[in-house]
């Protein structure tokens, strides 16, 4: 029963990704597929509906005050999942990069940081464009992979680079990975999951 029940939810989330995917826009998801999708998405996601929470409040948090002091001086995306927190853009100097950690890190909930920004120009329509482009490629290849829960893998894309959040296991995390390199485009692949173990990860699957 539990295990149909899994496929089921498995089968729904697939068809609401490749949506997502197609589009390259997660805020239309809801939109799209429907609030009784955009439930199902959120009841297979292994992190806990307070962490779900969270993480959106966390991102507006961050994108808010960020906005002020950087202005169009830099392009800064923020990303929270689980409360680790992902920067990734460009900025001018080293010094609006710590000063975006820094912002970033004193808001509440944010458990951890990784400030990937660029010292750099921004890049341009057809670079960002791009890059939606391929993590659409990425969640769709994920999708179509056995092994792998496409709703507890996030995946964001800056300058081609290619980054994998979410709470995995050590066999998940490799063999997403490997289906990420595997993507036209994708010029590199950095992980900055949250590693559980298979008895974690049976336990999330036994309560859902």
């Amino acid at each position: 029963m539990i295990k149909s029940k899994h496929v089921w939810q498995r089968n729904v989330a697939t068809v609401a990704l490749c949506i997502a995917a197609t589009m390259s826009l997660q805020g239309c998801i809801e939109m799209v597929v429907g609030t009784a999708v955009v439930g199902t998405l959120a009841a297979t996601d292994r992190r806990t509906l307070g962490a779900q929470t969270e993480d959106k409040a966390i991102i507006l948090k961050g994108e808010t005050r960020i906005s002020k002091f950087v202005g169009d001086e830099g392009h800064v995306n923020v990303t929270s999942f689980n409360r680790k927190v992902l920067l990734t853009g460009e900025v001018k100097d080293e010094a609006m990069k710590q000063a975006v950690e820094r912002e970033v890190t004193s808001i509440e909930g944010v458990q951890s940081v990784v400030n990937d920004l660029e010292v750099s120009g921004l890049t341009n329509f057809t670079s960002r464009s791009n890059d939606s482009l391929i993590t659409g490629k990425v969640k769709a290849s994920i999708v179509d992979t056995k092994n792998l829960s496409a709703n507890s893998i996030k995946v964001v894309t800056e300058r081609g680079i290619v980054y994998l959040m979410g709470r995995v296991t050590q066999n998940e995390g490799q063999l997403a990975a490997e289906v990420a390199r595997g993507v036209s485009g994708v010029r590199k692949v950095t992980k900055v999951f949250e590693y559980i173990s298979d008895e974690e990860l049976k336990s999330l699957l036994n309560t859902k």
